[in-house]
């Protein structure tokens, strides 16, 4: 039996894709040594393969091949554009995308001046200011906290994932526009989706009854 390989994106996401698989009777003990050094995880029994992966990566193992299915949070998806196949919302991590920033913003957004926009997202924010908003902006890329960038006028906005909004909260901004919605997805590749669809369609069928569970 060829072996079907799953990529989760390391960290919290990865624990609660392994308890939900958990409830469909798919288990791999070697994962949960804290100690371990391995990269790869095998239930031969099942014929199933595990590795962990840092989340921006995933989408690029799926679309390779590397990975049949992969677990990783929709904004991740979007960022990175690759050609994979979303097949289940588990619902996992639910967040926001949202433009944000001080108050005295919002009116540069309702009169689409042209503005200064920071973010860990670029291709996101792009696709939103351009595509949907059709307004012109200079897009910079930052990889810390992005809360910083309008605080010291590097940008007038950022667009940035929103839990709860303390964070915004505790440093003078606010939620100006909300993207989108944001969630854990299962991804699967385009061939594998051919070659595999009984075991593939199983898995997914059964993450889908533990999740109404």
């Amino acid at each position: 039996m060829k072996y079907l390989t799953i990529a989760l994106a390391k960290g919290r996401l990865a624990k609660q894709t392994l308890a939900l698989l958990e409830q469909t009777g798919i288990t791999c003990e070697e994962m949960k040594d804290k100690d371990t050094r391995k990269l790869i995880f095998v239930n031969e029994e099942l014929g199933l393969k595990f590795f962990l992966s840092k989340t921006s990566d995933v989408p690029t193992y799926v679309e390779y091949g590397a990975a049949d299915i992969g677990v990783v949070g929709s904004d991740t998806i979007l960022e990175e554009g690759r050609k994979i196949l979303e097949v289940l919302d588990l619902g996992l991590g639910k967040c926001r995308m949202c433009v944000a920033g001080p108050a005295s913003a919002r009116e540069l957004l309702q009169k689409n001046e042209i503005i200064r926009v920071a973010s860990k997202y670029p291709k996101i924010a792009k696709d939103y200011f351009y595509n949907k908003k059709h307004q012109t902006v200079e897009i910079v890329k930052l990889n810390g906290s992005v809360e910083l960038a309008p605080i010291v006028g590097l940008s007038e906005v950022i667009v940035d994932i929103v839990e709860t909004g303390s964070t915004l909260k505790e440093n003078g901004l606010e939620v100006l526009e909300e993207i989108c919605p944001l969630s854990a997805r299962v991804v699967v590749n385009e061939a594998s989706m051919k070659m595999q669809r009984e075991r593939i369609t199983k898995i997914v069928k059964d993450l889908k009854q533990a999740l109404n569970e």
